[in-house]
């Protein structure tokens, strides 16, 4: 008994505002939902538009009349009212006005036996007196099970043709006459059985979808682990490209710096020869000045001759002669503009395979050969491994001649 509760209370229960259904309104796709919730969820659509339901999504066409217009969901209605009886533990329907009007105070709920059509709600007696009178004309009160046709006449039959409950009168009458028709009780447990089939189908299809969803899970999660892997490969490439572009930028430099250091010992020894020839030079002047300035004249015709032989060694030693030629050092810039045009990481590849239905899409990352010459960098592969290199020198290229 718990259990029936239980699943009695969750089918009664609005998916919408999650409390027990008021006035239950059934789309195509049967799921149901509360007239207030609908007109609130929907609040901004017109009859005639394309709205999807708010559970599955499947698409409906609001009625002409609006949302109002959809068709009333007996079932889940007469679930409503057995789970109110049930919890008041009440042998009868319960009128909906006298529920609605008492709150908490069940004693005064009476058992309903009539039927608002235009209201759309089960009445007791009493409730059912001002129904009878309105003002704009009396609504169509019925008893509870009364034929839509003869309201005097309880339902009995159910008509295969018309998919509808009829009276005995109806049976007979010519809309009736010849149709397919059977007791309700034979009708409903027949139905019953095609409604546990269908239900059954159904669900073993909820299982078959659920383990797909699973599968499906375990592919996305596959196929992630997939995607981050390539991306790391494709990271280490990268970085093994800038290896590469810094060992380059090294090998560079340091020729660069052999240069300046060679050219660094040229001008150095030149230097020391103008150094040296100055001194000379330099000390020669000095001497001839003292010389003059305060050596005799005795001491002048001794030294005459020797200073005039130095002197012309001096002057025919041309230190000028020795000069100091820098190499002129320049850098022809690889073009650059050319590398935006240039796959240097590789290239991606997705393959889909077909399987059962389902799309499976298979990563596969390798890098492809892109330079050929020692002019370039030589990138390959083999299988999953990557292998970069680089030709230095001319010599080393096997494709220059």
């Amino acid at each position: 008994m718990a259990a029936a509760a239980s699943v009695t209370e969750d089918l009664t229960t609005c998916p919408i505002c999650l409390e027990v259904f008021d006035n239950p309104k059934s789309l195509p796709c049967l799921h149901a939902f509360c007239l207030k919730c609908l007109q609130g969820h929907f609040g901004d659509k017109r009859p005639g538009d394309e709205v999807p339901c708010p559970v599955c999504r499947k698409e409906f066409e609001i009625p002409p009349d609006g949302l109002n217009g959809l068709q009333h969901h007996f079932f889940v209605q007469r679930l409503v009212d057995a789970r109110k009886a049930y919890s008041e533990e009440s042998n009868g329907v319960p009128c909906e006005v006298c529920l609605e009007e008492s709150g908490e105070d069940w004693e005064k709920i009476s058992t309903a036996t009539t039927f608002c059509v235009d209201c759309r709600q089960k009445l007791c007696d009493q409730c059912s007196r001002p129904h009878r009178r309105m003002r704009g004309g009396a609504h169509q009160v019925r008893p509870l099970g009364a034929c839509d046709k003869h309201k005097d006449k309880q339902v009995e039959l159910y008509c295969y043709d018309c998919n509808e409950n009829i009276c005995v009168l109806c049976s007979i009458a010519f809309n009736h006459r010849q149709h397919e028709t059977a007791e309700i009780t034979d009708a409903a447990e027949t139905f019953s059985l095609q409604i546990d089939s269908d239900k059954e189908q159904v669900w073993s299809k909820v299982r078959n979808v659920r383990k797909k969803s699973k599968a499906k899970e375990k592919k996305r999660n596959e196929f992630v682990r997939a995607v981050d892997k390539v991306k790391c490969e494709i990271k280490e490439t990268g970085k093994e490209i800038y290896k590469i572009i810094d060992n380059q930028v090294a090998l560079r430099l340091d020729e660069v710096d052999m240069i300046k250091s060679e050219d660094e010992k040229k001008a150095e020894t030149v230097e020391e020869r103008y150094q040296l020839e100055l001194t000379a030079m330099e000390g020669f002047c000095r001497y001839s000045r003292e010389l003059l300035a305060r050596a005799t004249l005795s001491d002048i015709t001794r030294a005459a001759v020797e200073l005039h032989e130095r002197a012309t060694e001096l002057l025919n030693n041309d230190v000028t002669s020795v000069q100091y030629r820098p190499p002129h050092v320049t850098v022809t810039p690889a073009d650059v503009t050319q590398v935006n045009s240039l796959n240097l990481i590789g290239n991606v590849f997705v393959t889909t395979e077909k399987l059962s239905g389902i799309q499976v899409y298979v990563f596969r990352f390798y890098i492809v050969p892109l330079f050929r010459c020692c002019r370039d960098t030589i990138i390959s592969c083999v299988g999953r491994y990557v292998c970069l290199s680089v030709c230095l020198t001319q010599s080393m290229c096997t494709e220059c001649p």
